[in-house]
């Protein structure tokens, strides 16, 4: 049953059954043409559902600042360091393109899928963060999530779809509990990272932002009244715990080939160079980007640091790093709160370098049909009720909380 979360931790261990299957598309990767003759159900459906907006969330280092530097920057010379902050999204988006990337084309294509049947329109906004591999700047980018959620502007009431890939997806994680926990834990993690906003030369965002954004976790009663969050993770890695009474649809893809000797939902590990290169196994980044993998936030800044410190003992508590060999030898690909579809993608058609580990093929544009049409046919189909029923339910049992 959904029920609260408190940034409780994602066990790492065996799922249960009910919790994954194994899909092999046939028949596909379609050619961009094809988009919108493939996709005119799914339309149909999104408006049935009253979807009236889609967020994409891209992943850890194609966002505007992975080091945290031009950040830094800002605080000595704003104009220089907001520039460079732009300028390195354009250079990356110009150079990773849609491999393991949302770009504003793939926003277009998607955008001009789901509105093709006509009716109130659906919107798709690309959400840029940091992308910094750590808590601290995947916090600051689910505070900077909640407030673009709150200001988007002309969005009627209804379901919002985000979808978010590799770290992109624990943002929405961290988003459910900040949405869903008690005031008490609120306050637990706005006291935390507050230790950073609080000086002046250490914004993680703009202090304005940081302090409307906590006033709006201070209210009462449900936080976004007129919308409800349905979310997709694409080659998310394990880690924070979701709140499955905010995310109540929640499905997970996972680039995946079984081994013959492990169980269906586990990877071998460690891959050779070659099966990391191969992507033999499928998505290597998704399985090896869990706890304990964590870079150290700029060494410019010792606040930052400190704050990722004290994050730790609230977004990781009780899954210590030294652990990280024995999480990583169980070859986890399901995470415990919502649905895992493990996707045997086939044989990566691009250069080995261009799909990085089998981590980038979940945002290629010649997937987004497959991915639109499994989205709508498990969220908003007839039968989607007792389905995602049945994903929801999820056992609470060995689990650490910050309660």
């Amino acid at each position: 049953m959904p029920r609260q979360n408190h940034f409780r931790h994602q066990r790492y261990g065996p799922p249960a059954l009910t919790q994954y299957e194994l899909v092999a598309p046939s028949g596909i990767p379609w050619e961009q043409q094809q988009l919108v003759r493939n996709t005119a159900n799914a339309a149909r459906q999104l408006r049935r559902a009253n979807v009236s907006g889609i967020l994409l969330i891209h992943g850890t280092f194609v966002g505007t600042d992975g080091l945290g530097l031009f950040r830094k920057l800002a605080h000595i010379w704003k104009p220089g360091g907001e520039w460079l902050q732009h300028v390195s999204k354009q250079l990356l988006d110009a150079i990773a393109q849609d491999a393991g990337n949302y770009t504003p084309q793939y926003a277009k294509l998607l955008e001009t899928a789901v509105n093709q049947d006509g009716g109130p329109h659906i919107p798709v906004q690309l959400f840029t963060w940091s992308g910094e591999n750590h808590h601290l700047g995947r916090a600051d980018g689910a505070i900077k999530l909640l407030n673009q959620l709150t200001h988007w502007q002309q969005l009627r009431p209804g379901r919002i779809l985000c979808w978010g890939h590799s770290h992109g997806g624990n943002l929405l994680a961290i988003l459910t509990n900040l949405l869903g926990s008690s005031h008490r834990v609120r306050r637990r993690f706005i006291k935390t990272i507050n230790r950073i906003y609080r000086w002046s030369g250490d914004h993680a965002v703009a202090q304005d932002t940081w302090r409307a954004m906590q006033r709006f976790l201070e209210k009462d009663g449900p936080l976004l009244p007129d919308h409800t969050l349905d979310m997709v993770t694409f080659g998310t890695p394990i880690r924070y715990g979701w709140d499955t009474e905010v995310a109540t649809r929640l499905l997970h893809f996972v680039h995946h080939r079984c081994c013959a000797d492990r169980r269906p939902d586990q990877a071998p590990y460690p891959p050779s160079a070659g099966e990391f290169l191969q992507a033999t196994h499928g998505d290597s980044v998704q399985q090896i980007g869990i706890a304990g993998t964590n870079w150290s936030p700029t060494l410019f800044s010792w606040r930052a640091r400190r704050a990722e410190r004290r994050l730790h003992q609230i977004l990781q508590k009780g899954v210590h790093s030294r652990d990280l060999l024995t999480h990583l030898e169980q070859g986890g690909r399901v995470a415990e709160d919502g649905h895992t579809l493990l996707v045997n993608y086939g044989d990566p058609a691009n250069l080995q370098v261009q799909h990085l580990g089998g981590h980038s093929i979940y945002t290629r544009l010649e997937w987004l049909a497959f991915h639109l049409n499994e989205v709508t046919s498990r969220f908003y189909s007839t039968a989607e009720t007792s389905r995602t029923a049945s994903a929801a339910q999820q056992t609470d049992g060995n689990r650490t909380s910050t309660e």
